[in-house]
């Protein structure tokens, strides 16, 4: 009577795995392209950021909280660098921003069109927002399953699931901001003959050019928030020294990775949201 029928049983799970199973087997060259050149990709990335001197890297940080902050952001910035540096992990600090920018821009080339596409198209809108919520919702832990059948352990299922969690928000809010365009002004740029093109590039995109860039601060920050968790699948930076100490239940090594990653998430917070409040005041 309490209990919920097991005659009413259904695993739809199966059904996924053998779709999994099948693309592995017949999609294989397709995902062997996307790896070697997100391979190519990251690999020539990471290896120009370690060539880069340390001290030009804390330059350019410090000249870039200047520019759009102050200069006190950009000296407590370059002594959060420094410190990442004498705790031994400015290598994986590098492999860490690598892995983020990385993630960072395929998931603007992605959800910016996407998101411009939302805002025309209502049915689009509606298919698309139940998956957004999917990919938001669904633990993080569930996209490693499917790229390790795709990619196997490494940097690639890392950088997709890390792809995954952080491309909603910019899509949402590039959708959001398209449509809260005024429409008067969308009228009068029509008005003058512009072509959809031109009220595109022209006046919609710059006029919510502050929330999009609203939406990819969020994107940035909840890629780095995936550094922990692509870890758990071979990828190495910050994220793996925290790992390896919770492993060893090294409460040194964790506290000295964990603060590095909080350093490196205020850094990158902080800098892209004064560009956004730059944006905002123009």
């Amino acid at each position: 009577m309490f209990d919920f029928p097991t005659g009413l049983t259904f695993h739809v799970g199966n059904y996924v795995s053998d779709l999994v199973d099948w693309l592995t087997v017949h999609w294989k060259t397709f995902f062997d392209g996307i790896s070697n050149g997100l391979l190519w990709v990251f690999s020539h990335f990471n290896d120009f950021l370690i060539w880069m001197p340390w001290w030009f890297f804390v330059l350019v940080i410090f000249l870039l909280a200047c520019q759009f902050k102050s200069v006190s952001s950009g000296i407590l910035f370059a002594i959060f660098l420094i410190l990442i540096g004498i705790f031994g992990y400015w290598d994986e600090m590098m492999y860490t921003l690598c892995l983020v920018i990385s993630s960072v821009v395929i998931s603007l080339i992605i959800g910016i069109p996407l998101g411009i596409f939302m805002a025309y198209s209502k049915r689009f809108e509606m298919i698309a927002k139940p998956i957004l919520d999917g990919m938001q919702t669904m633990p993080t832990f569930v996209y490693l399953i499917p790229a390790l059948f795709f990619f196997g352990l490494g940097l690639i299922p890392g950088v997709l699931s890390t792809i995954i969690y952080a491309l909603p928000p910019v899509m949402r809010l590039t959708n959001l901001a398209i449509r809260g365009v005024p429409e008067e002004v969308v009228e009068a740029s029509l008005s003058f003959g512009s072509s959809r093109w031109q009220l595109l590039t022209k006046v919609q995109i710059p006029q919510a050019m502050p929330t999009i860039m609203a939406g990819i601060n969020q994107t940035t920050m909840m890629a780095l928030a995936m550094v922990v968790v692509a870890s758990m699948v071979g990828v190495k930076g910050l994220g793996l020294e925290v790992l390896t100490a919770l492993g060893q239940i090294d409460v040194a090594k964790g506290f000295e990775a964990g603060i590095s990653i909080v350093f490196l998430a205020i850094i990158i917070d902080r800098i892209t949201l004064a560009i956004s409040n730059t944006f905002q005041k123009k």
